[in-house]
């Protein structure tokens, strides 16, 4: 008698199916199968955990690696650019990275070299727009006012660069930028309003308001992005990558700006912070790793580690626990979180995602549930 696993080997091989649908395919008809002995099931346990490991190296996969080849092209760019910078400044990088652009995103479609050509075209501008700034802007603006100059710049650049290449990650940076510059006008009607120079010290609760509003309008964007593509294979998808991976921390830290008022612009974690402060702090970044895992993405885990380090160490120093070495005990805190979650994520996803409404599921990142 032919054996699942062969069967479905079979089926791949004659085109009938794809060799990662039968990788796929093998646990659900194990577990599935009432008539299997428990070796089978043993074996399809074995799968399913396997599956897990797929489905999570999967689930989020950028299209910006493709290969050694990319990496080499990359690193090329970089180190090419770094030079040329040192030697001809920005007047001569700018015609690099567009002659760079004809070649390897518009003719040869590299990712990686194109998510490079992005960040170099970034760095750019920002150098670009703020020597604009210094030569034609009148002496004595402040930096909120300086930045209103600057970011119209940055749009525009970063959106013709995604008009004429289809980079997502440009896309995305344009997006962001957007948002920023509303909140810098923002910012500045109300200093202006206020008659306030130090709207951010002055006003801390205002401006940390106006900051989380931001951050939400940019997870808005990326979860749009994500809802219109909630399989993951388009470009899209990508956008939505870059938008999470700003929105993540701006979110986090918008939020624990509510914490920290006091020492908005100072030192947040210093001799003043409290074990209760640690506690909210520790709660916030739970909170952002069970959003990570609801949508199916790890910036929202990985943005709160240094976060969740600081708020056990204060809570572990400060609540009375006696340690010889708080800071290796926080690390390794840190480090089993890290690989619990990341060891679990699919199981974890199914366990949060299966008691949420259908509604909003049906939107989701699609999860794997196991038959058993």
């Amino acid at each position: 008698m032919v054996s699942i696993r062969d069967a479905l080997s079979s089926a791949a091989d004659e085109g009938i199916i794809t060799p990662a649908q039968a990788e796929k395919l093998v646990p659900f008809l194990l577990a599935t199968d009432t008539g299997a002995s428990d070796e089978k099931r043993a074996a399809a346990g074995s799968a399913l955990l396997a599956y897990d490991a797929l489905e999570a190296e999967e689930s989020e996969q950028p299209r910006f690696v493709r290969g050694f080849h990319d990496i080499l092209i990359t690193i090329g760019v970089i180190v090419a650019l770094v030079g040329l910078w040192g030697i001809g400044s920005l007047f001569a990088v700018f015609p690099a990275i567009v002659i760079l652009a004809e070649i390897l995103i518009r003719r040869q479609r590299l990712a990686l070299p194109a998510v490079a050509l992005t960040v170099a075209l970034a760095h750019w501008t920002v150098m670009f727009a703020l020597l604009v700034v210094e030569v034609a802007a009148p002496e004595g603006l402040d930096t909120l006012t300086d930045w209103l100059m600057v970011l119209p710049i940055f749009t525009a650049v970063m959106a013709a660069f995604y008009w004429r290449y289809r980079v997502p990650s440009a896309l995305a940076a344009t997006l962001l930028s957007l948002f920023l510059l509303a909140m810098d006008i923002v910012l500045v009607l109300l200093s202006k309003v206020l008659g306030s120079a130090e709207l951010i010290t002055e006003h801390t609760g205002l401006t940390a308001s106006i900051f989380l509003i931001s951050a939400l309008g940019i997870f808005s964007a990326a979860m749009s992005y994500d809802i219109a593509d909630p399989t993951r294979k388009s470009r899209q998808s990508d956008v939505a990558f870059w938008l999470h991976l700003a929105a993540a921390p701006a979110l986090l830290y918008a939020m624990l700006s509510f914490i920290f008022l006091r020492n908005v612009s100072g030192e947040w974690w210093g001799d003043a912070t409290s074990p209760s402060d640690a506690a909210a702090v520790l709660a916030i970044v739970i909170a952002f790793m069970a959003v990570g895992l609801i949508i199916d993405r790890r910036a929202f885990v990985t943005s709160g580690l240094l976060s969740l380090g600081l708020a056990i160490w204060t809570i572990l120093q400060r609540g009375g626990v006696d340690f010889s070495d708080y800071f290796s005990v926080t690390v390794l805190a840190v480090g089993v979180v890290v690989l619990m979650i990341g060891i679990f994520w699919q199981v974890l996803r199914r366990a949060i995602v299966s008691v949420l409404p259908a509604g909003i599921t049906s939107r989701l990142h699609p999860v794997y549930r196991a038959k058993g």
